[in-house]
């Protein structure tokens, strides 16, 4: 979830304005994580999915993802994953990225300093190695990189993690008792005109909605050209 949305709304559309300058490349503040060649000219959406797994949502979401034949990268949360290597295995086995957000998801603990940091993060990628066999590279921050400091952004690169923001946003967070068709509304308007879209969602217990409106989502973006992609 995102820690504050006016904060956000301004970042993520400084952060849209970075993609669209650099094309086909994803930024992620002077971190670059290339798409390949053929796919720089081409519109590009990457659905990612926080707070996850659940029992109740991660395994709907992942039967759209099969049936509309579409890869998706999860950030997960450790704790919660630690009972549900069954869907850690899931994810994994059917071609999707696992990737790190938390092992507790507690912000005044994870960022208290940038030890607490990777600490929490070496923890979450320990259930994520004990599933794949190998630790992820792919790291989202809690609530977002956009308002924390630069030490703890630095912390992470320097620990070999590749931190991945977003541009779009389904707003299952934000939207009190969301229908399916406000969140498919909100995925289309804060995606408009942006060539490579990294879309926000949630796979959490509550997010039943998301679920529900994942396959128009998908339709949407698929009537508009764009080739789905993972970290």
């Amino acid at each position: 979830m995102n820690r504050n949305f006016p904060a956000f709304c301004a970042a993520m559309l400084a952060f849209a304005l970075t993609i669209a300058t650099f094309g086909g490349i994803i930024v992620n503040k002077g971190k670059l994580a290339h798409a390949d060649n053929q796919d720089v000219a081409v519109k590009t959406v990457y659905l990612t999915f926080d707070d996850g797994p659940s029992d109740r949502v991660t395994p709907k979401i992942l039967d759209v993802l099969a049936e509309e034949d579409v890869k998706a990268t999860f950030f997960i949360i450790g704790i919660q994953a630690e009972t549900r290597k069954n869907l850690l295995k899931r994810i994994y086995r059917e071609g999707h990225t696992l990737g790190v957000h938390s092992y507790t998801h507690r912000y005044n603990e994870i960022y208290s300093s940038p030890e607490s940091l990777i600490e929490d993060i070496d923890k979450c990628n320990n259930v994520i190695k004990s599933v794949t066999g190998k630790y992820s590279t792919a790291y989202r921050f809690p609530g977002g990189s956009f308002n924390l400091s630069e030490k703890l952004i630095s912390a992470v690169s320097k620990h070999g993690m590749r931190y991945v923001d977003w541009n779009a946003s389904t707003r299952d967070a934000e939207i009190l008792n969301a229908t399916p068709e406000q969140l498919l509304h909100a995925s289309v308007t804060t995606a408009a005109c942006t060539e490579n879209v990294v879309l926000l969602a949630h796979d959490s217990t509550t997010k039943t909605a998301t679920a529900d409106a994942l396959k128009d989502i998908i339709h949407h973006f698929k009537a508009e050209g764009y080739v789905f992609k993972t970290f």
